[in-house]
């Protein structure tokens, strides 16, 4: 019998969320929470509330999954995340059948693993991500909490990506490297040296951007 779960946010990513979850085929999506009007819809499903309802929507469905997407913080989803687990909801991990995880890697809880993407033996993601389509994530690499891993992505063998952090699509990790937490790697940039300060990064090789 199929899972309970609500959604939480119903913007691009949540669809993506949706296509993923339908393929899966473990849950059944009650309804989203969003900004929106309720009785509003998305690919059929109805919007059943705001944040503020959250409280009492715990109370009839114990499953979760933080389906707002990440791109310039991941401060929004970080919040949603703890006040879900000061309300003692459950955020499984969701994996998509047309996925590669490896049996030797770990998945944090709340995480989504989007259409194709592979995570390679002994690698580690962390709570609340999202490893987005055709992401790579190669061996012993270690994603922190809260990170976004856009379309393409490559991290490579005991790269270490700390907490917070945002890699553009086709962005690349050079193996062994560490990209401190609350980090944007612009799409296509190449990180051939540890990133040790907090920032926007672009090129190949990846520079700091400076915004006046």
């Amino acid at each position: 019998m199929k899972k309970d779960l609500i959604l939480i946010g119903g913007g691009g990513h949540c669809k993506s969320c949706i296509d993923v979850i339908e393929k899966q085929g473990e849950f059944r999506i009650i309804g989203i929470v969003d900004k929106k009007e309720k009785n509003e819809t998305i690919f059929g499903y109805k919007i059943i509330g705001i944040d503020d309802d959250l409280p009492s929507l715990v109370k009839t469905v114990k499953n979760f999954i933080i389906t707002i997407g990440h791109i310039k913080t991941a401060s929004t989803r970080k919040r949603i995340f703890i006040k879900l687990k000061e309300l003692k909801a459950e955020l499984p991990h969701i994996i998509s059948p047309l996925a590669y995880v490896s049996r030797h890697a770990s998945i944090g809880e709340g995480s989504i693993i989007l259409h194709h993407a592979l995570i390679n033996a002994g690698a580690s993601i962390g709570c609340n991500c999202i490893i987005n389509s055709k992401a790579l994530i190669e061996h012993d690499a270690k994603v922190g909490d809260h990170c976004h891993i856009s379309t393409s992505a490559v991290v490579n063998g005991e790269a270490i990506i700390e907490a917070g952090c945002f890699l553009g699509s086709n962005a690349t990790i050079r193996e062994t490297k560490k990209i401190c937490k609350e980090t944007i790697i612009g799409a296509g940039a190449v990180i051939v040296k540890n990133i040790v300060e907090s920032g926007v990064y672009f090129g190949n090789p990846a520079k700091r951007m400076r915004f006046e």
